[in-house]
């Protein structure tokens, strides 16, 4: 193996922070929460994991170095279980095939309000468990956003659904924390 095909297990992909999602995404302050990365924000308020997935072109003729998801949210509704699972397994098994060296992270689908708290941790279970099948990290943001009983904590929404600032701080935290 020549130096250049080496490869240091401590540096951090070439290329953007890409972070791909939806309104809750695309309202996250990502340049200011990470100043000494490029950063490329591509969420789009009121996309499902399709609307998502059909954008992955674009995703990848940016060749991030870093893809960070957050999508599922806006299907909790009139979406099962495993038609959501299905839509973010087949975006990280594209990304992954089109982006081979790039990282992956998926992000928990945020809590929500509690009576959909079942639904979505049944999502965060099963993507979970598939992550690792594509060499994709999964960051678990449940612990740090939802209350007891499955509520978005109400300090961190105004709607129990879009973030405050303290929200996008916390997630921001969450997230340096797992690219460090």
């Amino acid at each position: 193996m020549s130096d250049s095909e080496a490869s240091q297990p401590d540096q951090a992909p070439a290329g953007p922070l890409l972070l791909l999602g939806d309104s809750l995404t695309e309202a996250g302050p990502w340049a200011e929460a990470f100043p000494d990365q490029e950063v490329v924000n591509a969420g789009v308020a009121g996309d499902t994991t399709a609307d998502v997935a059909e954008r992955l072109d674009d995703v990848i003729a940016l060749q991030p170095g870093t893809v960070v998801l957050m999508a599922g949210t806006n299907e909790s509704r009139r979406a099962t279980v495993e038609q959501v699972v299905r839509g973010l397994e087949d975006i990280l098994f594209r990304l992954r095939h089109e982006l081979p060296d790039a990282r992956l992270v998926v992000c928990s689908v945020l809590p929500r309000e509690r009576e959909r708290a079942d639904w979505i941790r049944e999502v965060n279970i099963h993507v979970r468990q598939f992550a690792p099948t594509v060499k994709a990290e999964f960051l678990d943001l449940w612990p740090a956003f939802a209350e007891e009983d499955g509520e978005l904590r109400p300090e961190l929404t105004t709607d129990r659904l879009h973030l405050t600032d303290a929200g996008y701080a916390a997630w921001a935290e969450e997230l340096r924390a797992q690219l460090a």
